[in-house]
């Protein structure tokens, strides 16, 4: 039904990355192959926080997440755990966690360098 083979693009636009997310793949998943060093991957299962991003465009579905991450309001604006986030749609996506070190980390090494 889906029709798609390749998945969904998904968008970093403060980076520029964009990548690949396979269908019923969850997100952290398919930013783990960025190859970017010092993604975090806690607990893979919406406990520990550590890979909130939020969703600014497309469609998407989560898996239960902890309340202690992500409250109702945030759930709201976006706001998902890359590891219970499965994208329906492509997606433009803001880290804001744990894992923004190292989706900018060129970035953050060309501001800091003087």
């Amino acid at each position: 039904m889906f029709g798609l083979t390749s998945g969904y693009t998904i968008h970093i636009p403060e980076t520029g990355a964009s990548f690949n997310c396979k269908p019923q793949e969850m997100l952290l998943a398919a930013m783990m192959r960025l190859g970017k060093r010092g993604i975090p991957v806690g607990c893979r299962s919406g406990g520990c926080g550590v890979c909130k991003v939020q969703v600014q465009q497309g469609k998407y579905a989560t898996g239960k997440m902890s309340r202690a991450h992500i409250s109702e309001q945030e759930e709201q604006a976006g706001f998902v755990l890359a590891c219970r986030c499965q994208p329906q749609s492509d997606l433009v996506i803001t880290v804001v966690g744990q894992m923004r070190k190292a989706t900018h980390r060129n970035e953050v090494s060309s501001s800091t360098a003087e």
